[in-house]
C-alpha cells in the first residue's frame, strides 16, 4: 500500500535553508488570487492530522507552521478572505473562491499560542522555509474517513519520513502549553 501523507513531504522532506527570509503565500486561484506576506522563518512546522486544517486535494495531512502574528501582511485581494468557523479558537481566515485556508489567527489573550499565526508552508512562492520536523494529531486522520486498518502503516510511512507521530502536539509545545497555564494560574492565585 502507498501511503500518501502530504504533497510537500511525499517524495521526502527537504531540509529548509536556516536562513529564509520570509516570502508570499498565494492561495490556489487564477483570477485575483490572495496574497500573504510573511517576514522571517516558519517555526514548529509539521504534518497535522486535525480536521480543521485545510488540506490540498488528496492529502491526508496538512502541513502547517507557526509564525509571529506581526509578521503576517495580506498584501493582494484580502477582500476575498473569509473566516472559516468564528467559533473555532484558531480563525482560519481562507480564500471565499478556492478555500485555500491562508492563515489562522488566535483572538484570545489568554491562549498559550496567542501572538502566533497558523500558516501553509507550501503555499510559499519562493522555497528554503523550516521543514516539517513532526507529525501531529495523527490518530485524527481516523474523523477524516481513513480506515483505522491503516493507521500502522502511516505512522510507519510518516517515521521514515522523520515525522515523529504524535496524538497531540510535540513535547516542546505541550511544556509550552503547560507553562502557560503553570503561569496564568500562579497570576490568578
Amino acid at each position: 500500500m502507498t501511503v500518501h501523507i502530504h504533497p510537500s513531504v511525499d517524495s521526502g522532506v527537504r531540509k529548509g535553508t536556516g536562513s529564509f527570509a520570509g516570502g508570499t503565500l498565494v492561495c490556489k486561484c487564477k483570477d485575483r488570487p490572495v496574497k500573504v506576506q510573511i517576514t522571517g522563518d516558519v517555526a514548529h512546522n509539521h504534518a497535522c492530522g486535525c480536521t480543521k486544517c485545510w488540506k490540498p486535494e488528496g492529502a491526508t495531512f496538512s502541513v502547517v507552521a507557526v509564525v509571529p502574528r506581526d509578521s503576517v501582511k495580506v498584501v493582494e485581494n484580502g477582500d476575498k478572505l473569509k473566516i472559516v468557523d468564528p467559533s473555532a479558537a484558531i480563525q482560519r481566515h481562507a480564500c471565499s473562491v478556492c478555500g485555500t485556508h491562508m492563515y489562522g489567527r488566535i483572538e484570545n489573550k489568554s491562549h498559550p499560542f496567542y501572538g502566533l499565526d497558523f500558516i501553509h508552508p507550501e503555499l510559499f512562492v519562493e522555497t528554503g522555509s523550516a521543514a516539517p520536523g513532526f507529525a501531529a494529531f495523527v490518530s485524527s486522520v481516523i474523523e477524516s474517513g481513513v480506515n483505522p486498518a491503516d493507521m500502522a502503516g502511516i505512522r510507519a510511512r510518516l517515521k521514515e519520513l522523520g515525522l515523529e507521530p504524535y496524538d497531540c502536539l510535540s513535547p516542546a509545545l505541550m511544556d509550552a502549553i503547560a507553562t502557560h497555564v503553570a503561569k496564568s494560574k500562579a497570576k490568578a492565585a
